[in-house]
């Protein structure tokens, strides 16, 4: 069966190399589309328009040398991969349908006048084309309703950048198991490295585990996988009590999920961390007190950048007053009042919270200007993860320099991009690429340490 996909705006901003994820069929981008990528590459908004302008480029790459025939018929889209045969691309002029022809079409002239020309370009190519399955995909919920509550039969998400079916799949960092674990081993070589002792035991016992993994069960036995292949595991045996014991900063782990980011994180072959959690786990409180203790005791950077993303009405950030960091103190409040935690019982608080920004360096950034940029001996925090792109993700990690380390924090339970689910999260993405890379660490901070207040919320709420 022939398969025709039409695509809304929306995939080609998440994803602008979208055009080559439909394998060897014919893929439809109507004339709407291409107007509003027009719009869009001119915004002030980067990260948008600037995945605009890659989309129109990768169009015009395949189109540049059709006629108009060709081009509304469909002109084969090039592979990088040889041996791969890939479909053809069209663009349709959504404004020549005849609405005449007694086919259910959407009203042009509404205030969705957009979302209802695309809709109408696929209805139109399933009455056109009744033996081929016609598919509209969009990031867009309400217009798959209103696609599908207009008759069309096929309306689909865009999964390609999915490395998951569900969430709850996702890599924790870390395996529990219940009992002792060593009643499970039959046969284990122990070796020792100076104070160190590893564990070799087979893959068969592990089959899932990854680089950077902890074990740990209810004997009080935990260990840190160190390697992997296909027919072993090499594991460092840790100590409990002295996971529970760790002291950066002042700060000291409340349970065995802090514990254990606390150590992955502190690790020197570990150019960057991963913590994910719900609100008041703890994940910035624990990646601050690293950083001032790495940068002040250790000196083992040389400053402290913290980067968010700035929400959607605050794109442009140009409007606020002041330096750049002083435009972003508001959307990165909550590290001053993790600073607060770290030196609340100091007998001056402000004046100790302003001498360890002045000494450990401490620069805030926005995100939609760390682009083009090289950090260099710096220990670099992005917050607020969980609503970028796997490609705006790529763009800040691609920024690190050497002698640095990246700690990326968030919670999927707290996602704002509209066209952005936990399983199609950029963080998602980084997790389950990043965690069977030797200087990568996961970990997921579980228990609300907060408030018993903010636990409820977090469960009942």
């Amino acid at each position: 069966m022939e398969k025709i996909f039409v695509l809304d705006t929306n995939v080609l901003l998440h994803d602008p190399m979208a055009l080559s994820a439909f394998k060897e069929h014919r893929v439809v981008v109507p004339m709407t589309v291409l107007e509003e990528l027009d719009h869009i590459k001119d915004r002030r908004d980067k990260d948008v328009s600037r995945e605009a302008r890659i989309a129109i480029n990768a169009i015009d790459k395949i189109l540049a040398n059709a006629n108009p025939r060709q081009i509304q018929e469909g002109v084969e889209i090039p592979s990088s991969r040889e041996g791969e045969q890939l479909g053809l691309l069209a663009v349709f002029p959504d404004q020549l349908i005849n609405h005449d022809t007694g086919a259910a079409y959407l009203d042009g002239s509404q205030q969705q006048a957009n979302d209802n020309r695309i809709i109408n370009v696929a209805l139109h190519l399933q009455v056109k084309n009744p033996q081929a399955y016609v598919c509209l995909v969009t990031k867009d919920i309400n217009m798959r309703l209103k696609a599908k509550g207009s008759g069309l039969e096929n309306v689909e998400d865009y999964r390609k950048d999915r490395v998951l079916d569900d969430i709850q799949y996702m890599a924790k960092g870390y395996e529990h198991v219940e009992g002792r674990f060593w009643d499970r081993v039959d046969a284990v070589e122990t070796l020792r490295e100076g104070s160190q002792t590893i564990h070799v035991l087979s893959r068969e016992l592990l089959p899932k585990v990854h680089v950077n993994q902890f074990i740990y069960d209810d004997a009080g036995f935990v260990g840190l996988v160190r390697s992997v292949d296909e027919q072993k595991v090499e594991m460092l045996d840790l100590c409990r009590e002295q996971l529970m014991n760790q002291h950066m900063w002042g700060l000291k782990p409340r349970n065995m999920e802090q514990a254990m980011a606390f150590f992955m994180i502190s690790r020197p072959n570990i150019d960057m961390t991963v913590l994910t959690g719900p609100a008041g786990s703890g994940k910035t409180l624990i990646a601050l007190a690293y950083g001032l203790h790495a940068i002040l005791e250790e000196k083992r950077y040389d400053k402290l950048i913290v980067a968010r993303s700035t929400p959607p009405i605050a794109e442009d950030i140009g409007f606020l007053p002041g330096t750049e960091e002083e435009k972003m103190a508001p959307w990165l409040a909550a590290f001053d009042d993790n600073l607060e935690v770290l030196h609340g019982s100091d007998e001056s608080p402000f004046s100790s919270i302003e001498y360890v920004k002045d000494k450990a360096n401490i620069q805030f950034k926005s995100l939609n200007f760390m682009r083009g940029r090289s950090f260099n001996n710096a220990y670099i925090v992005i917050d607020e993860s969980q609503g970028l792109t796997q490609f705006q993700l790529k763009s800040i990690i691609t920024r690190v320099g050497s002698n640095s380390k990246i700690v990326v924090l968030g919670n999927l339970a707290q996602i704002d991009n509209k066209y952005i689910s936990p399983l199609t999260s950029g963080l998602t993405y980084l997790v389950e690429k990043s965690k069977h890379f030797a200087h990568a660490g996961i970990m997921h901070v579980n228990g609300i340490e907060r408030s018993r207040l903010a636990a409820f919320a977090e469960e009942n709420l």
